[in-house]
This record gives C-alpha cells, structure tokens and sequence, in this order.
C-alpha cells in the first residue's frame, strides 16, 4: 500500500480493466467528471487491453482519481516510433489537492520509460500543468487543399454503421492492417480512439471506398472537413471527393496530406487542446502537422 493510500483509506489499483466492476468504476469516473461514456466500448469488444491504467479506488469501489497510458505507435519522418499515450485525466471533486493525479501521472510515465517508449503524446488544456514533466506544445496547422479535377469514380462508395456487424467488423480490419495516413505524422495503430471518436461526434460519417478503404469525413454542404482514411492504401484526395460525390467550396484535411496527391497551403489550429510531447523522439517531430481528430484521446 502507497503511503497516499494508507493516509486517505484508498487502494491503489493498474492493470485493472481485466475487473468489470473497476472497469465500471472508471466509466462512472468519466462520466461524472467529463459527461463521456468510455462505456461504449464495450460494444466494440471491451477497452484497450495494451491500456496501463492507474487509479485510485475508495472503500465502497469507486474510482476516485484515474489517469492512463496506452500503446500509439506512430509514424514521425518516415519512422515508426513506439508512442504512448495518456488519458482518462480525472480526480473526482472532493478527492482534489491531495496528491493523487500527480502521483498517478508519475507512476504512469515511470511504467513508459520504464517499457522504451520513446515518445509520449498528450492533449490537455492546461499544458502548464505538464510542462513540469518535460512536455511541449506542438503546434498544429490544418491543411488547405485546392479543389482537384474529378472524375467519375470506379470506386463504390457505401456509408457505414458502427451498429452493423459487418460494417464493424470492416472497420476494425482495415484500422489493424492500415496504412499510416501520412508519412510525416500519422498514428500507425489505435482502433480504440478512432471508434470512440466516431461515436461522440454523430456528424462524422464513415464510408467505404471498396473493401480498402474507409474515409472518416464531415460535410456542412460548404466545407469538407476529412478526417482520416483507414485503409491498406491511401487513394488521393480527387478519387475520395469523386467516390463521396461532393463539390465542397472549402476542404480542410485534418492530418498531413503527404499521400493524398494534392496540393495544400495551412492555417493554424484554433483547438481548445494542445498537442504536447515529451521522450528522445519529440525532436524528429517536425511541421506543420496535425493529429487527425479521430485519433484525438
């Protein structure tokens, strides 16, 4: 037992998510603190088992302070690197200013380190707050593209759902076997967040291009908003737009256009998160860049 749960009558529990009622504890957690249901995971086959949670549990098995790390390799420069990141940041209201979130978030960049993951990635609104433990803001820049040529498509584009079998099962074959949207700066693998995120924003729209291919994108009828592509090959943008059948006014793409076989100017992200990193890989980050918001965390 730590000495800050001995002094406050906690249990100081990681790895937990094998336990459905810790599990559970975490999702309440959440739920209270932020008005997110991690829950709706369990739809998708349970949470990230490569997860490394860290909590603080009170007598009656409430989670009362939580943070975690996860397994995100990345691409940076055309490098794979063995990337973590954190999450599930939270102190319930009257457990605050006693230690907890900070001991948690110490004992989870200890386990990293510990592990040689060589970069570690965050999204916070209070970058102060991390600054303490070697992080820096990255800026972020979206991407600007010129409308292409189009043509008609060869390619059979079919709106997808989260609620159908087959439709998920498609979803989560292409998210293991991807390849990284960019070569710059790109998640390698996470299905976790990609499908957390499709389901808390219902504007996004998930469409397959064939059996290689699903696009994550938004449309306000002006401005085309893609979000990520999922797939064994990266199609350029003018086969996207030509299989989606849109003519947008604006197109915003919301990672590193480097595949997509277009030109694009950028403009600064106005998020209210930054992007921060920390490890011996954050220097080979380089810009302008963007984390797509569906590997947001």
């Amino acid at each position: 037992m730590t000495e800050l749960a001995q002094a406050h009558g906690l249990t100081l529990r990681q790895d937990y998510f094998d336990d459905p009622s810790a599990w559970k504890g975490l999702v309440d957690l959440l739920q209270d603190t932020f008005s997110i249901d991690v829950g709706i995971q369990d739809k998708f086959g349970g949470p990230d088992r490569g997860s490394m949670p860290f909590g603080y549990f009170d007598g009656e098995g409430r989670c009362v302070a939580s943070f975690s790390a996860f397994s995100m390799p990345m691409m940076i420069s055309g490098r794979a690197v063995k990337a973590a990141g954190y999450q599930s940041g939270a102190v319930r209201p009257e457990w605050r200013e006693r230690g907890l979130y900070r001991d948690l978030m110490r004992r989870a960049f200890e386990r990293t380190a510990a592990e040689g993951y060589e970069l570690d990635l965050l999204l916070t609104d209070k970058p102060e707050l991390y600054e303490r433990y070697g992080f820096r803001i990255v800026p972020q820049h979206v991407f600007i593209a010129q409308m292409p040529k189009l043509q008609k498509s060869d390619r059979a584009a079919r709106q997808l759902s989260l609620e159908t079998p087959d439709d998920l099962h498609l979803i989560q074959t292409l998210l293991q076997s991807r390849q990284p949207v960019s070569e710059r700066f790109a998640v390698i693998e996470q299905m976790e967040m990609f499908l957390l995120n499709a389901c808390f924003n219902p504007a996004i729209r998930l469409t397959a291009l064939g059996d290689d291919a699903v696009i994550a994108w938004t449309f306000d009828g002006a401005t085309f908003w893609l979000l990520d592509v999922a797939g064994t090959a990266i199609p350029s943008l003018a086969t996207i737009l030509s299989a989606l059948d849109v003519e947008p006014n604006r197109i915003e793409i919301c990672f590193s256009p480097d595949r997509l076989d277009c030109e694009a100017s950028i403009e600064p992200y106005e998020g209210y998160t930054v992007l921060m990193a920390s490890g011996k890989a954050a220097g080979e980050i380089t810009g302008p860049l963007i984390l797509s918001p569906m590997a947001e965390f």
